[in-house]
């Protein structure tokens, strides 16, 4: 609660470059800060729940913020909409929240999940990392378990930037990439773990 209450500090001193890329408060549903780009001053990631009557199927948005050089306020660098699936209403769904934390080496991690509706429980991590001044899905991981049959259950590690994949502790190759958050979609780690969505 104390991080979230830092990042509405911390956006309400940052200025959007446009007007349709404005946050507003209410709709943020969880926050990070950490030195996303390395230059020593704290930035802020945050996830934000959809505008009232949007019905997409990845709901929640990510916005990532970076300190101005000149004048040390926030300035909006990434602007990705409907990327994180989730509950995102405080009276939601328990066990499809989803969250976004700052990692020890300045990565961004955002996870989702289903872990309480259905025989299919899953959970997604994406890893960010700031590249050539872009933020860049890094990693993708992915688990899933089947209450009804436990054996089911998979595990696949896919490092975006080099191929490696890791499935069910097995090594296997898939292309490498760089993929912007914004051009990111799921079925992509989805194919390279060898899984129909």
């Amino acid at each position: 609660m104390k991080t979230l209450a830092c990042a509405l500090i911390l956006l309400s001193a940052a200025t959007a470059a446009h007007a349709e890329d404005a946050v507003a408060s209410g709709r943020i549903i969880d926050a990070a800060i950490g030195d996303w780009n390395k230059d020593g001053k704290p930035d802020l990631a945050l996830l934000v729940a959809p505008a009232p009557g949007d019905d997409a199927d990845n709901p929640i948005g990510v916005y990532i913020y970076l300190r101005d050089d000149e004048h040390s306020l926030l300035k909006l660098a990434v602007s990705a909409p409907h990327k994180i699936w989730g509950s995102v209403e405080p009276g939601g769904v328990v066990g499809q929240e989803p969250s976004i934390s700052a990692l020890p080496n300045g990565s961004i991690a955002i996870t989702s999940q289903n872990d309480s509706i259905g025989r299919d429980r899953w959970e997604q991590t994406l890893t960010l990392a700031y590249r050539n001044n872009n933020f860049v899905v890094a990693g993708y991981t992915y688990e899933s378990r089947d209450t009804l049959e436990p054996e089911s259950s998979h595990s696949c590690d896919y490092n975006v930037l080099t191929g490696k994949v890791t499935k069910d502790g097995k090594t296997l190759k898939a292309d490498a990439r760089t993929v912007s958050i914004q051009d990111w979609q799921d079925d992509i780690g989805q194919k390279a773990c060898g899984n129909d969505q």
